[in-house]
């Protein structure tokens, strides 16, 4: 008994522990191939998706309004707004910057071409540097470039300075300018008056001073007259009222 069920217990394991035929791998990937292409497909198709909506032109400002907004505006559902005829408009301010050379910042300067330009500017003449070059000059004939401010009357000047003969002086440069463009307008120098109002030309403006009568030498009209390039060189503070 013992060894007929001992037996019949061994042929069932013998039974069940029989091998299972298992599918081959080739099988298998050929079950799971029409898997793997569909999820490749929705792959593809998704990618093809972003890149359509990537390429796809975004609405520009103030371009063409879509089918139905443009249907309706033209239909007259868009809204109108309208401003009431007592509301004006904001001022707009425009500020407005004018690039000019203020006679407080010569006098800050100090320079002989400092004193020049202010004097172009108290005759309202142009401050070109073929202006500027001419009273250069004509300031290193009068007084000689180191001791250009001698008297405060860089010019030798004989209106407002006390000395007719051109031998006064004044309190400070700031007048000595004043001085010398209001004589140079007065009348008696005409031609040094246009030709500074023109502004383009050096050699002119001396030629009509040497014309002139501001000196009795008249230059040796343009003999004593040098035209080497001038040296900038500052004058004592005092000389300004500084």
């Amino acid at each position: 008994m013992q060894d007929a069920r001992t037996g019949g217990w061994r042929a069932a394991r013998q039974k069940v522990a029989t091998p299972v035929t298992r599918p081959q791998r080739d099988a298998a990937t050929r079950s799971r191939s029409p898997r793997r292409s569909l999820s490749a497909a929705a792959v593809v198709s998704v990618f093809g998706l972003l890149a359509g909506l990537a390429l796809a032109p975004l609405p520009q400002p103030g371009g063409p309004l879509p089918t139905a907004a443009a249907d309706a505006a033209l239909q007259g559902d868009g809204q109108a707004v309208r401003v009431g005829a007592e509301v004006a408009a904001p001022a707009v301010s425009r500020e407005s910057y004018v690039a000019t050379t203020g006679s407080q910042t010569l006098v800050a300067g100090g320079t002989n071409v400092d004193w020049a330009k202010l004097v172009l500017i108290e005759g309202g003449w142009p401050l070109s540097d073929e202006n500027v070059t001419f009273m250069m000059r004509w300031m290193r004939q009068e007084n000689g470039a180191d001791n250009w401010w001698n008297r405060n009357n860089p010019l030798n000047n004989g209106q407002g300075s006390g000395g007719g003969s051109g031998l006064g002086s004044y309190p400070t440069l700031v007048e000595a300018a004043y001085y010398a463009a209001e004589n140079l307008q007065s009348g008696r120098y005409p031609e040094v008056d246009a030709a500074l109002a023109r502004g383009d030309s050096a050699d002119a403006t001396a030629q009509a001073i040497w014309a002139s009568a501001w000196a009795s030498s008249h230059y040796g009209y343009g003999t004593h007259w040098s035209s080497r390039p001038y040296e900038v060189i500052a004058a004592p503070p005092s000389a300004w009222g500084r």
